[in-house]
């Protein structure tokens, strides 16, 4: 009796584990949707990702910088410690921290210790260079 409910137990937890661990792992996408449709992006892991997931929905202007990025300004700033420094160019979703923004790259960039990667473009990249306006940016659940 006492080592079939160990068992049990054991299992509980296991089972726990597991479910936590696949939780953590699932895949956060979130929706930029403007004026000429809509860019899907995957959220890595990062903290600073984690704080971007948290202010969302999101209802902002995105401007252009450059010739190879839109911009816009989450509500908060967003926490980088532990983020990777931001690798790609096309689709790559990042945070400058410097000034407090969320970058969309539509062309290639220069490394930089202050930009920091929040995820990719998973659907629409092609869209990115045409953003303007007012867009929103909302969870993909």
């Amino acid at each position: 009796m006492r080592k079939a409910i160990l068992t049990m137990i054991i299992f509980a937890v296991v089972l726990t584990s597991c479910m936590a661990a696949s939780e953590e792992k699932m895949e956060r996408m979130i929706y930029v949707k403007g004026n000429n449709g809509t860019v899907v992006f995957e959220l890595n892991s990062s903290k600073a990702a984690d704080d971007l997931w948290k202010q969302l929905p999101i209802e902002t202007e995105v401007g252009n910088f450059g010739n190879n990025e839109k911009i816009f300004y989450p509500e908060k700033g967003l926490d980088t410690s532990g983020a990777p420094l931001a690798e790609g160019g096309e689709g790559t979703l990042a945070y400058y921290r410097p000034w407090g923004n969320v970058v969309m790259f539509y062309g290639s960039f220069s490394p930089n210790a202050s930009l920091y990667g929040l995820g990719r473009a998973v659907e629409g990249a092609e869209l990115i260079s045409s953003l303007s306006g007012a867009v929103s940016i909302v969870k993909a659940e």
